[in-house]
This record gives structure tokens, C-alpha cells and sequence, in this order.
């Protein structure tokens, strides 16, 4: 716990989780108000969840949901009210505190000296100088002065980010770049199918995000709010607001761990795992290791996911360990599809159905898991049937790794540049909004019918960047994206299906047949896989050497 003094009466704080609640009781706090909407994060307790934990202690806990960067003079208000009605001493909290320390200043307006909150604020962590005016004049329009400026702002710190960040600045060195990221550490996700087969140590996956931040570009440690394209703006939490000349928009895309019933609860426990989370990654290769017979179930939600192979990769890895360790013929092991296909392109189907049928894998499509209950190990789908109908199936297991519903991040999808299912709004060639002429997006969060992987963060990096520079006349053409993807497509230790295709499935290999063919498993895939890929992500695709990703200019 984190826990910041404001007053005798008031504390804020991060997020806050059950176990927290003794220690919170013995610091005699009575009464807790949560700020924070239940679901914003994929490991956040429910406010249920905590006020359960509250009850025996006798803590009251006080439910006022605040969207973040949306604090309302309203809001402010209610919060002030609510305060002062609880027994002292309170405990405020949101995801970062910013949000509570917001609605305590508001609500002091008129009642403290301005410099008196902000300092007080201050003291406790929280800079709040970019909402002074609203303090100074509450119930008027936070001012509409920008805190800082800069001729490219760039939304997400993951490999969309530092790639498109990298190849502008190789572009063009003098550029003003700002990239805005709350994490502190940057992962190269791929890799941990690998952790979750034993191949990988997850340490080799993480970095400090202050170590691969490019030079030349200033970072912005803070989540954002929201946006106004209008306004040239980006709207930090905590109500800063950051000016650009063009805004490069790539956060990822939202794991929604809470949308299945009962998994947040369960997950990392009662064999319950995913390859989707750094920390649970290792407990899948746990599982595996001690499996010792029974029923193993994968599932995979609706799409768009981010690298829609990483659900069937988890399991065939799995089948291959039980295979070679004389396992496979005591497990019982399904495949639980939401959708209709084993893999999107149809031309890899064929190799992947040949490790199906080794596995005796039993493939049931049309089966979204909505429910999870750990300790009984039972889980619970929604069936489609062939007329179009639904109904609720149960099954049993030993272990499952389930991945996630995947959206686009909450200030995405409330924004101006969102389309109606809530994904950035952009030409899927050209990655510039279609509304917002200076706004452009790449990776997972875009409406762009292309695989959500890295290799297609990889290529439209290029691309983004040479049109940012186009936009700002400081290059010619348009460069045009051709929705390459790739997802190597782990079947065995030490063979790989690699699939690589552009928009519409259309099958694009990298290397020629006699080298490695895309449609058979390789080992020389494996190889790349294994070996090189995470090199050259971590020393080409992040450093602005665009190595097989030079984008085709138009003039």
C-alpha cells in the first residue's frame, strides 16, 4: 500500500486490494470510498470484493465511481458531501489516487486557499497546478490552455509505440516527440508462449521501459483520459492536457478479464492460467509440468484477439510435453472456439488439423466461455447452434488456460476517434484517421482488418512514419500498408507452422519454399522463433532498423 495524508481527516491512495484491509483497520481507518469504476483493470478487485473484506473489520466502504480524466464539478461535490458525512479517518482510492486527490481539490474550492490545495497535494504526491483554474473558479470549464505542446505525440509505450517512435527519429533527428505511457516496465509479449512451455525465463521478456525508450524522445509517465482531436489534444489523467501537431495513437487493446464470470477471482489458481499475463505465463508451464491426466481444456473468445494463434499455440505445446513424457494418452484435451475455424487462413489449416488429430484434440467450435468457477473446476459456455440459437454447456477440468475478451482500451472507445464497435477509426493503408487528418494509428487498437501481432506493428511502424513526415511536409508520397501478419504457430518443441499473410488471407512468405514453407511445420521456424526473432525485436524493431519492413511509397 501507498497510502498519502491529505488531511487529519483524508488519505488517498492507489488501488487498494482485500488483503489490504487488516492493515488498513489497524491504521484506524473507518470508512473507505472507492473511486474507481469496477473493470477499468484486468487484476482489479471488485468494489464487492472489498467491502466484503471491510464488513468484519467495520469499515464502511462507499462506492463513487469516477472515469478517469472525466472528474466533474458534480462529482467533486457529491465526493466533498460524502466525505464529511463518514466517520474519520477516510480512505479515498482510484487506480493511480490522482483521481481522489482530484475530487478533494475541487471540492476545497472556496473553502482553502488555492496555493494551499495545490501544495497540499503536492505533498502527497499529486501535482495538480493543471487544474488550478478549475479550483480557482469552481463549476467553470477546466481552462482550455494546453500544459506543453509538441509536434508529435505519441499514445502507447508497447511495441507499436517505440517502433513508430524509433523509425521517426530515424527519419528525421531534430523531430519533438513525446511518447505517454503509464508502465514502468515494457514486455515483448511473444514470448510467452514460450514462457508458458518452458522455453523462456519470463525475466527475458521484460525490460525497464526507461532502458528501451528511444533517445531523442521525452516520456510522459501518466495514463491517458481521453482526447480532443478538435482541440489538438490529448487529455492525461489528472485533466493535463498535451498538444500536439500530429497524434500517433497505439495503447493496445483492453483484456477484459472480468466479462467471464468468476475468472479474476481464480486466475494463477485452482488450474487456472493464460499465456495473456507476464505473471501467469510461468504457472501455465506449472501445470503442464504436473499434469498428471485428466481434462485440459483451451479456449479462445470472438475476434478480433491479439495474435489470434496464441490460444491453440498454449495447447499444442502442451499436447507435445504430455506426448514425449508419456502423458498424452491419460489426458482428455478440448479446444473451446468461439468461432467457427481452427486458423483464420485457410491455406495453414491442413498442418494444424495433422497435430490436431496426433493430440486427439477434440475440437468444439462455436463455444465461448462466460463463466469460470475455480475452486470447483467447472466451466461454463455459451453454445451457438447451427440455427443460430444459444444454449449454456458445463464442463469439468483439471487445468484450463483461457484467454480473454479483447476491446479496445475505455478512453478509445468513448473518444471522437473511435467507430461504432469502438476500435480507432483509420485508412486501413495509410493508418491516418479517416475524420482526423492528423491523427494516425497503428497496432492492436485500430479498426484494420490485419492480425493483431507485433509483425504487424513491425511493418506499419514504417509506414506510419513516412506519412506522420509526409503530414508535416517533410517527405513525399504516401506509404501504403498491406496488412502483412504473422503468427508462428508453435505445433511441437522445435517446429513451427509459420503463417504470414496480408488483408484478405491472401498467404505472403517471407523466405522462399525451399527455405522454410509456411504451410509445413519447420524446424528452421522454430529457429527463428526461438533465436532470432527476439533479437531482432529487441535490437532492430525498437532501435528503427527496419529490416524486411521498408514501406512501398506512392507518389
Amino acid at each position: 500500500m501507498n497510502i498519502r495524508k491529505l488531511t487529519d481527516t483524508l488519505s488517498v491512495s492507489p488501488q487498494i486490494t482485500a488483503a489490504d484491509l487488516p492493515a488498513l483497520s489497524a491504521a484506524g481507518f473507518r470508512a473507505i470510498v472507492c473511486n474507481r469504476p469496477d473493470g477499468e483493470g484486468p487484476d482489479q478487485p471488485t468494489v464487492a470484493e472489498i467491502r466484503a473484506a471491510a464488513a468484519p473489520l467495520g469499515i464502511a466502504v462507499h462506492d463513487l465511481p469516477v472515469d478517469s480524466g472525466k472528474v466533474t464539478d458534480d462529482q467533486a461535490v457529491r465526493f466533498g458531501a460524502l466525505i464529511a458525512s463518514l466517520p474519520a479517518p477516510v480512505l479515498a482510492y482510484c487506480r493511480t489516487g490522482t483521481r481522489s486527490a482530484t475530487l478533494w481539490a475541487l471540492s476545497q474550492a472556496g473553502m482553502r486557499p488555492l496555493d494551499d490545495i495545490v501544495a497540499t497535494a503536492a505533498a502527497a504526491g499529486y501535482d495538480l497546478a493543471g487544474i488550478a483554474p478549475r479550483v480557482a473558479a469552481r463549476g467553470q470549464r477546466a481552462a482550455q490552455a494546453v500544459d506543453a505542446s509538441h509536434d508529435i505525440v505519441i499514445v502507447g509505450a508497447g511495441a507499436a509505440g517505440l517502433a513508430v517512435a524509433s523509425s521517426l527519429l530515424a527519419r528525421d533527428r531534430s523531430l519533438d516527440i513525446v511518447v505517454i505511457d503509464p508502465a514502468d516496465v515494457h514486455y515483448y509479449q511473444p514470448g510467452w508462449t514460450m514462457v508458458g512451455a518452458g522455453v523462456f525465463r519470463p525475466e527475458t521478456t521484460a525490460r525497464r521501459m526507461s532502458d528501451v525508450l528511444p533517445r531523442g524522445v521525452r516520456w510522459i509517465q501518466a495514463a491517458v483520459a481521453g482526447f480532443e482531436p478538435d482541440a489538438h489534444a490529448v487529455v492525461l489523467d489528472g485533466c493535463r492536457r498535451i498538444g500536439y501537431r500530429r497524434l500517433v495513437v497505439c495503447p493496445g487493446l483492453k483484456l477484459d478479464w472480468h466479462a467471464i464470470d468468476g475468472l479474476a477471482d481464480t486466475l494463477g489458481r485452482n488450474g487456472v492460467t493464460s499465456n495473456y499475463r507476464y505473471d501467469l505465463a510461468p504457472y501455465t508451464w506449472q501445470l503442464v509440468r504436473e499434469f498428471q491426466g485428466g481434462r485440459a481444456l483451451f479456449t479462445q473468445p470472438p475476434m478480433p484477439i491479439k495474435c489470434a494463434g496464441a490460444p491453440q499455440k498454449a495447447m499444442y505445446l502442451a499436447c507435445d510435453h504430455w506426448l514425449r513424457s508419456g502423458r498424452l494418452g491419460a489426458a482428455n484435451v478440448e479446444f473451446c472456439n468461439a468461432g467457427a475455424a481452427l486458423f483464420g487462413v485457410a491455406d495453414y489449416v491442413p498442418a494444424l488439423m495433422e497435430y490436431v488429430k496426433r493430440y486427439d484434440i477434440g475440437l468444439s467450435f462455436g463455444h465461448d466461455l462466460v463463466a469460470i468457477d475455480g475452486p470447483a473446476r467447472r466451466a461454463t459456455f455459451r453454445r451457438t447452434l447451427p440455427d443460430g440459437g444459444a444454449e449454456t454447456v458445463e464442463r469439468e477440468f483439471d487445468m484450463i488456460h483461457v484467454v480473454p475478451p479483447q476491446k479496445a482500451p475505455d478512453f478509445v472507445r468513448a473518444s471522437p476517434l473511435a467507430d461504432p464497435a469502438g476500435w480507432i477509426d483509420v485508412d486501413p493503408a495509410t493508418l491516418r484517421h479517416k475524420r482526423f487528418p492528423d491523427v494516425f494509428a497503428l497496432g492492436d487498437a485500430t479498426n484494420t482488418t490485419n492480425a493483431k501481432t507485433a509483425a504487424a506493428a513491425r511493418k506499419q511502424a514504417p509506414v506510419v512514419a513516412h506519412n506522420v513526415l509526409a503530414a508535416l511536409g517533410k517527405a513525399q508520397g504516401d506509404a501504403a500498408y498491406d496488412g502483412y501478419g504473422s503468427c508462428p504457430l508453435t505445433v511441437e518443441r522445435g517446429r513451427i507452422v509459420l503463417a504470414e499473410f496480408l488483408y484478405g488471407g491472401k498467404v505472403a512468405p517471407t523466405f522462399p519454399a525451399w527455405l522454410i514453407d509456411g504451410r509445413r511445420p519447420s524446424r528452421l521456424a522454430w529457429l527463428l522463433k526461438e533465436r532470432l526473432l527476439p533479437p531482432l525485436y529487441w535490437k532492430a524493431m525498437l532501435k528503427g532498423r527496419e529490416w524486411l519492413a521498408k514501406p512501398t511509397i506512392a507518389d
